[in-house]
């Protein structure tokens, strides 16, 4: 896993990954809105959360900051 440093504090890669992912759900959270998906969502704050869980976990693939790395 990989560790930036900032001002003097290590921070970890997933905390970085876990910041990059809010846009990321955000702009889709916000293209389902328009679409009207929500309308069709049980609970749409489960469901957020499940959206931001899967961004980040996709982003955790795609930059190979998994567990088996370390």
């Amino acid at each position: 896993m990989i560790e930036v440093n900032f001002l003097g504090v290590q921070l970890p890669g997933l905390l970085l990954l876990a910041a990059g992912a809010l846009p990321c759900s955000w702009a889709t959270r916000r293209l389902l809105a328009i679409v009207g998906a929500y309308r069709w969502i049980w609970h749409p704050a489960l469901f957020d959360l499940a959206l931001y869980v899967l961004v980040l976990s996709a982003l955790a693939c795609l930059t190979g900051a998994t567990a088996a790395s370390f």
